[in-house]
């Protein structure tokens, strides 16, 4: 079964399965927010330069198996698979939408 992703973040997802950068930036707005393990990123050019390291620089693809509505937040869940060692890691992204579009993305391993 497939789930059912809000728009901008199924973009993200497909983007991310290909590893291409410029696609997965679509969907956040221009000053959105990243946080990934305590770091932040703002606004698209911070995005992208984490993006370009540690997601393609890895090769990780993040399959999302599960997808809950929590505080206002889409949060999906799911293992990544890259060139990193050891297993896959299973990652946490709660998204914050605004007007269609990723307002703040907040990611935890």
């Amino acid at each position: 079964m497939a789930l059912e992703l809000p728009t901008p973040i199924a973009a993200y997802v497909a983007a991310n399965a290909r590893l291409d950068v410029d696609r997965m930036l679509t969907p956040f707005a221009a000053d959105a927010v990243l946080r990934d393990n305590g770091a932040v990123f703002r606004g698209r050019a911070a995005i992208r330069s984490l993006l370009e390291e540690a997601v393609v620089g890895t090769k990780a693809i993040f399959t999302p198996d599960t997808v809950r509505h929590e505080d206002g937040q889409v949060v999906v869940e799911g293992p990544a698979h890259g060139d990193f060692k050891g297993r896959a890691i299973r990652f946490t992204y709660r998204f914050m939408l605004e007007n269609d579009a990723i307002q703040v993305l907040e990611i935890t391993a």
